[in-house]
């Protein structure tokens, strides 16, 4: 072997193990589940784990002397379950119920209902290190429902607390 030869492994060595040090190492990262729809003309989104099912739109049955943020009950395979109207619930303009409205079954804090909202955008899995504390200058009423914060097709979207919501929604 000449001396060539020899630098020429050693140097091909040295870019070997160069290369396999700078690799990246695919690590699992903790994933969290949201569902994004659309309310008024924002996009907000609750975690998965607190929506147990989504349900295209249904006769919901006003129910008399309710409190104004119930918009009445529907009947899911036998259960019978309230429908709140967030729009009120966050202080929006209420929108029509169309083709595109969809009920989100939610349960938080002990608390099992639907919520009415506008459509859903859609349903994701992201890294749960994406999740920002709340902006400082966000509206000071919806403040105290938003836990965190998401970049999502170019926007924040805010993620919304259901066990927050179901408390002012029973006031």
């Amino acid at each position: 072997m000449s001396i060539d030869e020899h630098r020429t492994d050693n140097l091909l060595d040295a870019l070997k193990k160069r290369r396999e040090s700078s690799r990246i190492i695919d690590v699992d990262e903790r994933k969290v589940k949201v569902v994004i729809f659309l309310l008024s003309s924002g996009l907000y989104a609750f975690y998965g784990e607190e929506v147990r099912e989504i349900l295209p739109p249904c006769n919901i049955f006003y129910v008399p002397g309710a409190l104004e943020n119930i918009l009445g009950v529907i009947n899911v395979r036998g259960d019978i379950e309230s429908v709140i109207n967030i729009h009120r619930v966050l202080g929006l303009p209420d929108s029509q119920k169309s083709s595109k409205s969809r009920i989100l079954m939610a349960q938080a804090e002990g608390i099992r209902s639907g919520i009415l909202v506008d459509s859903i955008e859609d349903v994701l899995d992201i890294p749960a290190d994406s999740i920002r504390p709340p902006l400082s200058t966000i509206d000071i009423t919806l403040k105290d429902f938003i836990s965190g914060e998401i970049f999502y097709s170019n926007r924040n979207i805010s993620i919304l607390q259901a066990g927050t919501i179901f408390r002012k929604a029973c006031a």
